[in-house]
């Protein structure tokens, strides 16, 4: 091909590529599960429900679907063979995506609060703490609340247990008492959780 002087639209030596603007590609979400035609096993074990579950090969497990006017979902990839399930995809998602968010709120309930006292803690700290702890359980939180017990000051249990006990009777609209005052060391402890809301 002869060179035509001005054409810069082509490589090679002598010829840089026209650099215009980039056309816009919108960025598309990838997709969490392979679905249907994107299966690249080619036998499947299938489940779902009005479905006898067995192993298929991929493009019979799809008609399967398609006739119930469903989906093959790719649920467990690293199977031998790989797991697909017969279902609405749409509807999948979504529980999928609950279920992350169940597990997400549960796993925020599992953070432990400390709340300190001394053996003689006065009554205005006292109630500052409980109003602490009440916040704490109704955020969902569960509460751990010790006495320490500084130096000599370990004669003074009976004290600490009495008090603890009074923390749990202050708290008891809100919260459970999962574990009674117990002595470890210098700390005397005691575990208070969330009641379930109504």
């Amino acid at each position: 091909m002869a060179f035509i002087p001005g054409n810069t639209s082509g490589g090679g030596p002598g010829r840089p590529f026209n650099k215009g603007p980039r056309p816009f590609r919108p960025r598309v979400a990838e997709e969490p599960y392979r679905i249907n035609e994107r299966i690249t096993a080619p036998r499947v074990r299938v489940v779902g429900e009005n479905i006898k579950v067995d192993v298929y090969p991929t493009a019979v497990a799809i008609k399967m679907a398609q006739e119930q006017g469903l989906d093959l979902v790719e649920i467990s990839p690293n199977a031998d063979p790989p797991v697909c399930k017969v279902t609405d995809y749409s509807k999948f998602k979504y529980e999928q995506k609950k279920k992350q968010k169940e597990i997400k709120q549960n796993a925020q309930k599992t953070i432990v609060k400390e709340i300190r006292f001394g053996p003689n803690t006065e009554e205005h700290d006292f109630n500052f703490k409980v109003k602490h702890a009440v916040g704490f359980l109704q955020d969902g939180f569960k509460v751990k609340t010790y006495v320490h017990f500084a130096g000599r000051s370990i004669v003074y249990k009976e004290r600490g247990e009495i008090l603890l006990l009074k923390f749990a009777q202050a708290l008891e609209e809100h919260g459970k008492v999962e574990q009674m005052p117990h002595l470890e060391g210098k700390r005397m402890f005691m575990h208070i959780a969330p009641k379930a809301k109504k």
